[in-house]
């Protein structure tokens, strides 16, 4: 709730409305399905104009429906997710990274659930993401 606050007095909407997406799922996953309160109507028109946000959004859907082993809500979040993820940057760089690995794991439970390859060659490539991450990384130790 500080951070919350803290972001909405200085004004920083578009950081504050993606915690928010954070913080529902992280309610969800401990038991308290408790929406985030006093949505403004500005930023209601972030999450459904900012392509980051939006981005953000989905990703963190999907994640809570694959936690919760929702097949249906977890693909169509995922899918949801993919028309964003070519076209936007996070708005935070480990972002990406984070959103990459979640990513990849609902991925393969898809391909695992479904047994469709291109859920399957999604996964791969988020791995594949990492992976290029890791190694390119300064703080990579060998």
């Amino acid at each position: 709730a500080e951070s919350i606050n803290f972001m909405h007095e200085r004004k920083m909407l578009i950081f504050m409305t993606q915690l928010k997406c954070f913080q529902h799922s992280v309610f969800k996953l401990i038991g308290i399905d408790e929406k985030p309160k006093d949505v403004s109507a500005e930023e209601a028109k972030i999450l459904t104009t900012n392509k980051s946000v939006m981005r953000t959004y989905n990703c963190q859907k999907a994640y809570t429906s694959f936690m919760f082993r929702l097949y249906d809500d977890s693909k169509n979040y995922a899918e949801k997710y993919l028309d964003f993820v070519d076209s936007t940057w996070a708005n935070l760089w480990l972002q990406h990274a984070s959103q990459a690995f979640h990513m990849g794991l609902i991925s393969f439970w898809l391909a695992r659930n479904s047994r469709e390859q291109g859920w399957y060659e999604r996964g791969e490539r988020n791995k594949l993401a990492l992976k290029k991450w890791a190694e390119s990384s300064k703080w990579t130790f060998e």
